[in-house]
C-alpha cells in the first residue's frame, strides 16, 4: 500500500508517527511522512518519503510568544495560539495537501489530521485510521489528559473530553474550512470532526502502555491500545566519544532536559539545573533541546548536549528529569530508571501524575514553581528509594516486551483489507 502519515507537533510528537512509518516500510508498503521542515533529516534517515507541510514547528515554538505560552501553561491561551497559527497557514494547507494524498491507499493521522485531511480523505475515498500518543476517546474512568487538575469524578469525565475534543477541533477547523471551499464541499457541522468519526467507527490507534495507562472498560473495539511507538537510533549512529568518557569517568549522571519546552529566560533554567545537581551531589547531563538551556561555565561534572537518541542515553542515566511529554516519558519508563517531570503545557501533568500513581517518579513539579532546592530534593527521592527504583525497573521490563509498531501495524492492515 501507498500509506500517508500525518504528523504535526514538536519533534516528541512526531518522532513516533516516524516510527510507525519505519515498521510499515519494512512491511513493504510505501510510506511518505507529511510534517514539518524541521523533520526533512529524521524522516529522510528513516528511510521514508519527506513531505513538508510548510510549517516551521521549530520557529514557531521559539518566537517570544510562545515561550510565554507555553512557559505560563495556560490550555485556553494556547489553544487561542494554535488557532492563530492555523489561521496563517490555513490556505498554503489547503494548497498542498490534496496533491500530497492523491494516490494514497490510506492514511494515518492524529491530531493533523483535524485540519482538512480527514475531509480529504472522505472526498477521494481513502481509508483513514486516528493514531494519538495520548488518550482522546471518552471514558469515565478518568478525566482527558488536556483538561486541568479538578475533581471531575466519573460523572463528568467523559465530558472532559467532549470539551476537549471540541477545544481541539476549533483550535484547526480553519484549515478544514479553508480545505472544504477549495474541493467545493459544505461546511463541516460545529460539533462535527470527532462525532462523525466515532459515528463511522473509525480506527483508533493509542501508541501508549496498557501498563501504564489500562485500558478503560467502556471503550468500544475499534479503540486500540498498541504499545509505544518507539524510534531507536539508526544501526550506523555511534555517541560521541567524549559523551562515551565522560559516562565512564564517574557514577551515572542525572538527565535534564525539557525537550522543546522553551522558556523566556533560558539562562535562568540552566542555572536551577545546575544548583540542583550540585545540591543533591549528581553529576549531570543537560540537553538544550530547543528549550535553550545554555548555562555557561559548566562544571568537569556537567556534560551538555543538543539532542542524542534517548534509546541509547536513558539507561545509562540514574535519573531522567524531563517535560512530560508522550515520547519522552516512554523513553525514561522504557529505560527502567525514575523520572521526575516538569510539565510546562497539554497532556504533561497528565503524565507526570501517572507516574508518581505507578510509583516510578515522583510528583510532577509545575515548572512556573520549580526551585533548584525542589529539584534537588526529588532527585535525591529517585535516587535513595529503592521501591521507587524497583517498580520503574520492573515496568521498564513490561514495556520493552511489547510490539506497539506491529500491534499497531495488524490493525491498520486488517482494517485495509476490510
Amino acid at each position: 500500500m501507498n500509506i500517508s502519515i500525518v504528523a504535526s507537533g514538536s519533534r516528541g510528537d512526531v518522532q513516533p508517527y516516524i516510527a510507525l512509518g519505519t515498521g510499515l516500510k519494512a512491511r513493504g508498503h510505501h510510506v511518505q511522512i507529511l510534517t514539518s521542515g524541521d523533520f526533512e533529516k529524521l524522516v529522510r534517515e528513516a528511510g521514508l518519503e519527506f513531505c513538508s507541510m510548510g510549517v516551521s514547528t521549530e520557529q514557531i515554538l521559539q518566537s517570544d510568544e510562545w515561550r510565554s505560552l507555553t512557559e505560563n501553561g495556560n490550555f485556553l491561551n494556547i489553544v487561542r495560539g494554535m488557532n492563530r497559527e492555523m489561521k496563517k497557514h490555513a490556505h498554503t494547507l489547503a494548497d498542498i495537501l490534496p496533491d500530497m494524498l492523491t494516490g494514497t491507499d490510506l492514511i494515518v493521522a492524529g491530531a493533523g489530521g483535524m485540519g482538512g485531511v480527514f475531509t480529504i480523505a472522505k472526498h477521494l475515498n481513502i481509508p483513514f485510521v486516528q493514531a494519538f500518543v495520548f488518550p482522546t476517546t471518552p471514558t469515565s474512568e478518568f478525566a482527558s489528559p488536556l483538561t486541568p487538575k479538578l475533581p471531575f469524578g466519573k460523572s463528568l469525565n467523559r465530558l472532559s473530553f467532549r470539551v476537549m475534543r471540541q477545544m481541539l477541533w476549533q483550535s484547526t477547523r480553519i484549515a478544514d474550512v479553508t480545505v472544504r471551499k477549495k474541493l467545493g464541499l459544505s461546511s463541516a457541522p460545529f460539533f462535527g470532526h470527532f462525532r462523525q468519526l466515532d459515528k463511522e467507527r473509525i480506527p483508533i490507534l493509542y501508541g501508549y502502555s496498557r501498563h501504564v495507562l489500562p485500558i478503560p472498560q467502556d471503550w468500544d473495539d475499534f479503540v486500540h491500545v498498541t504499545g509505544y511507538w518507539f524510534l531507536d537510533a539508526p544501526s550506523i549512529w555511534t555517541p560521541p566519544d567524549d559523551l562515551v568518557q565522560f559516562l565512564a569517568d564517574g557514577d551515572a549522571p542525572v538527565y535534564i532536559g525539557f525537550g522543546s519546552m522553551g522558556s523566556r529566560n533560558p539562562q535562568e533554567a540552566g542555572k536551577i539545573a545546575l544548583r540542583a545537581l550540585e545540591l543533591s551531589g549528581q553529576r549531570g547531563i543537560l540537553a538544550s533541546g530547543w528549550g535553550g538551556l545554555t548555562p555557561s561555565d559548566l562544571p568537569k561534572t556537567v556534560y551538555m548536549l543538543s539532542s542524542i537518541p534517548h534509546s541509547w542515553l536513558f539507561p545509562r542515566m540514574k535519573t531522567v528529569v524531563h517535560h512530560g511529554g508522550a515520547g519522552t516519558t516512554a523513553a525514561g519508563l522504557r529505560a527502567g530508571v525514575p523520572s521526575i517531570i516538569i510539565p510546562f503545557m497539554g497532556d504533561q501533568a497528565f503524565w507526570g501524575h501517572r507516574v508518581a500513581q505507578l510509583g516510578v517518579g515522583t510528583q510532577p513539579i509545575p515548572r512556573k514553581k520549580l526551585t533548584a532546592e525542589q529539584l534537588a530534593r526529588a532527585i535525591k527521592e529517585t535516587i535513595n528509594n529503592t521501591t521507587m527504583r524497583q517498580n520503574a525497573n520492573e515496568l521498564g521490563e513490561k514495556i520493552r516486551t511489547e510490539d506497539g509498531i506491529m500491534n499497531a501495524i495488524r490493525v491498520i492492515e486488517q482494517f485495509a483489507r476490510g
